[in-house]
């Protein structure tokens, strides 16, 4: 395993990051950047344990219900970037469980890669979601062929691939590319049924960082965000070699999809298991600030904090359920379809409603209150704590804090990129939909409508 210090000298390997229009050189010592690195740092040394046969508890695959549940609280420890190396772990061994008997060169050498990036202790993320061109024709229609990443040449040792990967969280601060198809593909689409891992200092690989972190100098006023801020890349692969035992999947169309589903499984399921959080969270601070306002005993806003509170344990029955009905198998357990998407789909449906009641419940201070730094001054800061209290025992600042962590978390900027994220992580609400009819006993459905309705056969 490798250390804080160890994993910051493995960044300067002359990878192409560039932000706000500029190549950045050192990842570490970036204004912006740096204190990401440093946070990633930080989760090497904290899952770090001695010796050659040391796996991170974030790398190793569970075998059992009971240990998928203990990697939940394990990823909301972790840092984003370590939270998705598990989901990209654990994408390609859901993928060698199902195209073992069809494609076993392809499974082997994923479960191979798998050991190789759990002994070397690297960071992986997942790049799926491509440029896509015009999105109403498919990859083999496109004005422009490299909308959806493709392979251009192919070579006894291997591939050259080309095109971009978007949204991809943490890119600029891991070791390896997990690049796989966006979709199923067709006949002639062979070229885009492409999957492999890509070292991110490949030459041809070129990241441009987006970012939600907060730039004020006082990071008091960005309580959540100033600690937890990960930039998001745009990965650019131009004409990018992949030697053949990185390929996981080379122009067999029948299981292009079988990569998305995969890691939409995972994704759903760490997208799940963050909101069944962020539920409980939205809840603390409704009643916080109803406290604080001295409305904590209005029907009203008691009726809208049982609301989210329903809310909350909804989200949170559905991560239970997916974890507790888990398919295990000699791979390892993989959470059960059904309740992970349909418990996703519940949970950014209607994230939105519960921000909705928290900004009603707190008011209009959300985006007006105070600065730290002012309730410090000498001369605003006592007028401030007079004017922001309610009440004895309510402090200006206390109530001021809460708003800005309220705005901070539901608000600002970092507040609209979790607003969207809920929603496309993992996939729109559309293919959530998607997956939970096919696992859905429909069948058993009807079964129980004729039997209710005393009709022994439905009519055809």
């Amino acid at each position: 395993m490798m250390t804080g210090e160890q994993y910051k000298k493995s960044l300067n390997d002359n990878r192409e990051t560039f932000f706000e229009g500029e190549r950045v050189r050192d990842l570490v010592t970036h204004p912006v950047l740096g204190p990401c690195a440093a946070r990633v740092a930080q989760g090497y040394d904290h899952w770090y344990s001695p010796g050659s046969d040391a796996v991170s508890p974030l790398m190793a695959i569970p075998h059992s219900s009971q240990e998928l549940k203990e990697r939940i609280p394990l990823q909301h420890e972790s840092d984003i970037v370590s939270a998705v190396t598990y989901q990209s772990i654990m994408t390609l061994t859901t993928v060698a469980t199902r195209i073992g008997d069809a494609l076993p060169q392809y499974a082997e050498r994923i479960r191979s890669y798998v050991r190789g990036a759990q002994h070397r202790d690297i960071r992986i993320v997942e790049c799926i979601t491509d440029a896509k061109g015009d999105r109403s024709r498919p990859p083999g229609k496109q004005d422009d062929p490299d909308a959806y990443t493709h392979v251009v040449d192919r070579r006894k040792d291997g591939v050259v691939i080309r095109g971009a990967k978007l949204h991809i969280t943490g890119a600029s601060l891991c070791h390896e590319l997990m690049t796989i198809p966006t979709k199923a593909m067709k006949p002639g689409e062979e070229s885009y049924a492409i999957a492999c891992a890509v070292l991110v200092n490949s030459p041809g690989v070129k990241i441009v960082d987006t970012t939600y972190a907060p730039r004020h100098p006082d990071a008091r006023n960005f309580p959540v965000s100033s600690k937890i801020h990960m930039p998001e890349g745009f990965v650019i692969f131009d004409d990018v070699f992949v030697p053949n035992e990185r390929i996981f999947l080379d122009g067999e169309v029948t299981y292009a999809a079988i990569f998305a589903h995969s890691l939409g499984l995972w994704e759903r399921l760490g997208g799940l298991s963050g909101m069944a959080e962020e539920a409980d969270q939205l809840v603390g601070f409704a009643q916080l600030i109803a406290e604080a306002n001295g409305l904590a005993r209005e029907s009203h806003i008691k009726e809208k904090i049982s609301e989210m509170i329903i809310h909350a344990t909804l989200v949170r029955a559905s991560l239970e359920a997916a974890i507790a009905n888990c398919q295990v198998t000699s791979e390892g357990a993989f959470p059960d379809e059904l309740y992970t998407n349909a418990g996703k789909y519940h949970a950014a449906a209607n994230y939105n409603s519960m921000v909705r009641h928290l900004h009603d419940i707190s008011g209009g201070s959300i985006l007006t209150a105070p600065g730290i730094a002012d309730f410090e001054n000498e001369v605003t800061g006592p007028l401030l704590r007079k004017y922001m209290g309610t009440m004895t025992g309510v402090d200006g600042e206390y109530r001021a804090r809460l708003f800005h962590a309220i705005r901070d978390l539901t608000a600002d900027s970092y507040g609209g990129w979790k607003a969207v994220t809920n929603v496309q992580a993992g996939g729109g609400l559309y293919a959530q939909r998607i997956v939970t009819r096919k696992y859905y006993d429909l069948k058993s459905a009807k079964e129980k409508a004729l039997h209710t309705a005393g009709i022994k056969t439905a009519e055809k």
